[in-house]
């Protein structure tokens, strides 16, 4: 598997993100999804990588918005039959390095509770639970969790 940083407007990856939310929204009510729109994830502040299987298709993703504050983890999602080789550990870890050499040292994110795999990678790789940061309000449907990094 390959994981470059791309264009989230490629048709494939569009279907991807697609994927993403029909699957979401199978877990948790509209207004508990906080998605990031096409347009959002295209801004410069914004890594988006791309995981590709050995033939070139698109199995994964995963972004970073990077703000003076923290850069939060948005868009992570692996699809099912590329579950369980270690792609999200490996996408994430590729974010957050590409986060720190722009400056970031804070990452942070928001999860669901109705997705415990996330939540134990996450917790493997450091993030630990805290409350609703940015924008966001306290949703009984949301985990948020944060990383800061020497």
């Amino acid at each position: 598997m390959n994981i470059a940083f791309e264009t989230p407007d490629q048709p494939e990856v569009i279907a991807l993100i697609a994927d993403l939310d029909a699957y979401q929204l199978t877990l948790y009510p509209p207004e508990s999804v906080y998605a990031l729109d096409l347009a959002s994830l295209k801004q410069p502040n914004v890594l988006f990588a791309v995981a590709r299987d050995a033939e070139g298709a698109a199995v994964g993703c995963g972004a970073m918005v990077v703000t003076p504050e923290f850069a939060e983890v948005k868009r992570m999602y692996v699809r099912p039959e590329a579950r369980g080789q270690g792609l999200a550990r490996r996408m994430l870890t590729t974010l957050e390095r590409a986060a720190a050499q722009r400056g970031s040292s804070v990452y942070a994110l928001e999860t669901g509770p109705a997705q415990p795999e996330a939540i134990a990678l996450y917790e493997q790789l450091g993030y630990q639970r805290c409350g609703p940061y940015g924008d966001y309000r306290d949703d009984p449907l949301s985990v948020f969790m944060r990383k800061q990094v020497a």
